[in-house]
């Protein structure tokens, strides 16, 4: 490795220490930013890591999602965590307007 290769390495290396040691993104801040930025009426998010806080999973339940298809909603929900998703490994998005939710509660036994 050269020395230009290594210290770009070494740099790359803590801006990724830094990232993980400052991120504190935990499912309850997902939840508030969710809930702000989209307008949700229901958000329940899940830390799937096994503990390091770096993939969540997300039920949410916006009208802004309304005649939007699933590719659409999910790039809603991109955007409103764009930075913390640069953050962490992994996030999947479930996403319902309130009608849905409530079909998918009433066939499903869900409690929301």
């Amino acid at each position: 490795m050269s020395g230009g290769t290594a210290a770009a390495a070494a740099e790359t290396g803590a801006q990724g220490a830094e990232v993980a040691n400052t991120s504190d993104i935990t499912p309850a801040s997902l939840s508030s930013t969710l809930t702000e930025k989209l307008e949700a009426l229901y958000v329940d998010v899940e830390d799937i890591s096994g503990g390091c806080g770096q993939s969540f999973e997300a039920k949410i339940v916006s009208p802004l999602f309304a005649k939007k298809t699933t590719l659409a909603r999910h790039r809603l929900v991109n955007a409103a965590l764009k930075t913390e998703i640069a953050a962490i490994h992994a996030w999947t998005p479930r996403c319902f307007t309130p009608e849905e939710w409530e079909k998918k509660k009433a066939n499903a036994g869900v409690r929301g």
